[in-house]
């Protein structure tokens, strides 16, 4: 006896929910891009939608040192931050990675979900624990302890990013230079982490642009002399709807978008030869 069912979904019904509620999704999460985007050209003098006319002198006046020294002060610290948090990321992520291939699947279910836990956990709540922690050991607010807590909470992306490579990797590999006489140091730096890069790569990638857009973690934890950039835009929006917020976006979106295409110029599987 046939089990077949009719579906009680139209065809024409399932697809229009599909594309038009997809269609909506995207519309959602683009539309407030194209706005700031657009608004960063206004030639008026407050952000408004729709900009007044089409000029770059926000754009010039962002990059005047003389107009905009405190958001070149606080995009170096932010860059300083996040580049920094990268390397602390790569010193954390990439041994528990090649740790966690070597360990038993018990042992690695039982202590991967305290390496991915700080994911899990709201940035906030962290600052503001991060910061009574440091209180109770006599550490003050700065620039370090903000790189610390980045590392905290952004360096198990990386993990993530890389340990999702290694599952594909083959262990004979390694076995087979190891066997070939290759000492363990020579085997990690030519086989492993030529391997590891694309997962590497994309984890950097990650956590570089979460640690320059943060806000939660860096509210709580920088002191007030080290000035940062989602800080400084908050504060023009507050100030005097500044334009030049808009063109500060702007910026981040094309640098974003930048990176996102080099990495899948980079990471793109290369084609085998037969």
């Amino acid at each position: 006896m046939s089990d077949h069912r009719e579906n009680p979904i139209p065809g024409w019904l399932y697809t229009l929910f599909v594309y038009g509620f997809g269609t909506l999704c995207l519309v959602y999460l683009v539309a407030p891009i194209v706005i700031a985007i657009m608004m960063s050209f206004t030639a008026g003098q407050t952000l408004k939608y729709p900009p007044e006319g089409f000029s770059l002198r926000w754009y010039e006046a962002l990059l005047d040192p003389v107009r905009s020294g405190t958001e070149h002060i606080a995009a170096w610290n932010s860059l300083k931050i996040a580049g920094w948090a990268v390397l602390g990321s790569l010193l954390f992520a990439v041994p528990a990675t090649i740790g966690m291939t070597r360990m038993k699947r018990k042992s690695v279910n039982a202590i991967e979900p305290l390496l991915l836990a700080p994911l899990v956990l709201p940035s906030l709540v962290y600052g503001l624990a991060a910061l009574i922690v440091a209180n109770f050991f006599g550490f003050a607010p700065s620039l370090w302890l903000t790189v610390l807590g980045h590392v905290v909470v952004f360096g198990p992306l990386m993990y993530r990013a890389a340990s999702v490579v290694a599952q594909g990797l083959n262990p004979s590999l390694a076995e087979a230079s190891t066997t070939m006489g290759a000492s363990w140091f020579m085997t990690l730096r030519r086989v492993i982490l030529p391997l590891l890069m694309p997962g590497i790569l994309a984890g950097a990638f990650l956590v570089f642009i979460q640690s320059l857009d943060n806000v939660t973690v860096t509210l709580f934890l920088a002191d007030a002399s080290t000035t940062v950039l989602p800080l400084r835009m908050f504060a023009l929006i507050e100030e005097s709807l500044d334009v030049r917020v808009a063109a500060i976006s702007g910026i981040l979106i094309a640098i974003t978008l930048l990176g996102l295409l080099v990495a899948r110029r980079v990471l793109a599987p290369r084609p085998q030869n037969p």
